[in-house]
């Protein structure tokens, strides 16, 4: 078995079983062992299954980039990932769909990231694989960064259906006032631009600086801005 398919099985077993254990598994799980033990289970073997990804990726050979990286695919890059720092900072505070929050997802206006998307964390992560491919476009990375956005995109359409069948009038009012895709709600004038918090706005920005300064000691070359300020 070469590196590259050693990493999609790995990727695909990461992947599967998260899926397995999130949806079709979980109810009889809980029921038979419990739900702090069924945690317990489901950490174990996403720690196991992805460790073993990361170390088939390490351990894979770089194959020839399928395309030439120039400098507008690393600008695309670059603004991608910043869009994805400010998904990822903006889902982290005031979010009405989540379980115990102060606000109802029955009444809660969408606003900043959530009037983008109602699924603004896994959006982050599927951009951030989609970013990863342009500018890395080998075999181990297509593969891993393809793995994540299947994970964050196929995940979120998931909750979409959990969240309706747990809570159908205070999900569908929620879904009726928001959109799967970025920005479909504020086209179709669902929802308005606008209402980005600090915690979205400076957060996202810091998280993009530090992240794409940091592949300069990890990964050894530098990312994003800093590729034109070294």
């Amino acid at each position: 078995m070469t590196g590259a398919m050693t990493v999609l099985a790995s990727a695909v077993t990461f992947v599967g079983t998260h899926f397995l254990l999130s949806h079709p598994l979980r109810r009889p799980l809980v029921g038979a062992i419990g739900e702090k033990a069924f945690l317990g289970v489901y950490s174990l073997v996403a720690l196991a299954t992805l460790g073993v990804t990361i170390w088939a990726y390490r351990a894979a050979e770089i194959t020839p980039p399928l395309w030439e990286v120039d400098g507008g695919l690393w600008a695309a890059s670059t603004v991608l990932m910043l869009v994805a720092s400010i998904l990822l900072l903006g889902s982290l505070v005031r979010n009405p769909a989540m379980a115990g929050g102060a606000t109802s997802a029955a009444t809660a206006q969408a606003q900043g990231v959530y009037a983008v998307t109602r699924h603004p964390m896994m959006w982050a992560f599927a951009i951030w694989g989609i970013a990863h491919i342009l500018v890395y476009p080998v075999a181990r990375n297509i593969i891993l960064s393809g793995a994540i956005i299947v994970l964050a995109l196929v995940g979120a359409a998931l909750q979409d259906r959990k969240k309706s069948d747990l809570d159908p009038q205070g999900w569908l009012a929620w879904r009726a006032r928001t959109s799967y895709l970025p920005f479909g709600a504020i086209v179709a004038g669902r929802a308005r631009f606008g209402g980005f918090g600090m915690h979205a706005l400076i957060g996202g920005f810091v998280t993009w600086l530090v992240a794409s300064w940091a592949h300069i000691p990890l990964a050894g070359w530098p990312a994003g801005i800093w590729r034109w300020m070294t």
